[in-house]
């Protein structure tokens, strides 16, 4: 007889899945969507607390893949941010979980996704990152690297955009990278970041095993397997669980506190990083970028930056849950603030 296994809430994994998958056998995408259903599951979310957002795309086919009791929004090409901008100012009280692509992200949402970074939009941004427009035949993306060659078509020759680090030069304040194939690493990132207030983007490199898991395409499993460069372990420790009981690495390491109580604890493997200073995590990202190889792990974190919802001066109680009395301003007052921009 097997004993079901049930998480903080009393929920069995089943509760957090979704549709059966059509992407392609061996899809990096699917590997993802197993860790989100993972990480939730764990984290103890309630499933109908979650939003998931999506643009268009390989990726963006893939909320239907997870959570299906959650919420959903298939937006427009590029348009997710602005959606969930949206979403988010209504009901601050969901949690946000964005699944994009490198297309979606990059070059048609790439405005997007600048200013939801800017506003610290509370949520939750993964991108499912494999170099090509998986969709319409694998043309490259603007995220693949330059001298990266997928299985037909000549060599990229255009530098590529890294998103980690626009992320960190435009203040974002929690950045990771992964590959969909360190499923403890990435289901520790992913955790992480659903603890944390704020914008939390994590790019993960997912091979395309359609068009560009060749040997010579810098985004394929052996590649990367061969070329991760990784900054530390990744521990994830919820606040449901006691520190004490978890057991203490015997090399250096990090905690970094989470602001639901949470601890991220970083054993650092190699040369020491700093995770809170955005010049050691852009350093990381070029030095990684100029031997050809991909870094991973927490780049970079900020616990103070105020969120979007925080910045505007929102109400604790959602802007949807308030009756129409708080929300419709009466004439009186009306009249009275259009009376302020009248010059005579």
């Amino acid at each position: 007889m097997s004993i079901l296994k049930l998480n903080v809430i009393n929920l069995e994994k089943s509760e957090y899945k979704g549709g059966k998958s059509t992407l392609c056998p061996g899809c990096g995408h699917d590997q993802i969507s197993n860790v989100i259903i993972q990480a939730a599951w764990e984290n103890g979310i309630k499933p109908e607390g979650i939003a998931k957002m999506s643009g268009i795309g390989c990726s963006s086919k893939t909320p239907a893949y997870f959570l299906g009791k959650s919420h959903g929004f298939n937006t427009v090409h590029g348009r997710m941010p602005s959606v969930t901008t949206g979403a988010n100012m209504v009901n601050k009280d969901l949690s946000f979980l964005a699944v994009s692509g490198d297309g979606d992200t990059a070059s048609i949402g790439i405005g997007q996704f600048i200013h939801a970074i800017r506003r610290n939009l509370d949520m939750v941004y993964i991108i499912e990152n494999n170099g090509v427009y998986g969709l319409t035949k694998g043309q490259y993306s603007a995220t693949v690297e330059k001298g990266s060659k997928k299985k037909k078509g000549t060599m990229n020759e255009q530098a590529p955009i890294d998103l980690c680090a626009m992320a960190i030069n435009l203040g974002c304040s929690f950045v990771a990278r992964s590959f969909s194939g360190s499923k403890k690493q990435l289901t520790a990132l992913l955790r992480a970041a659903m603890s944390h207030k704020g914008m939390a983007i994590i790019d993960v490199i997912s091979p395309c095993v359609t068009f560009a898991n060749n040997d010579e395409s810098y985004k394929s499993y052996n590649y990367v397997k061969e070329n991760d460069e990784v900054l530390h372990i990744v521990d994830y420790i919820p606040h449901f669980s006691p520190i004490e009981s978890v057991e203490v690495p015997a090399g250096e390491f990090k905690e970094i506190k989470l602001f639901d109580g949470s601890t991220l604890r970083l054993e650092t493997v190699g040369s020491q990083h700093n995770p809170k200073d955005p010049v050691e995590a852009l350093r990381a990202i070029h030095e990684a970028d100029r031997e050809e190889r991909h870094v991973t792990g927490l780049l970079y974190y900020d616990s103070d930056k105020k969120t979007a919802t925080e910045t505007l001066g929102l109400t604790n109680t959602p802007l949807m849950a308030l009756p129409d009395s708080q929300l419709r301003p009466s004439e009186e007052s009306l009249e009275l603030l259009n009376a302020g921009f009248r010059t005579n």
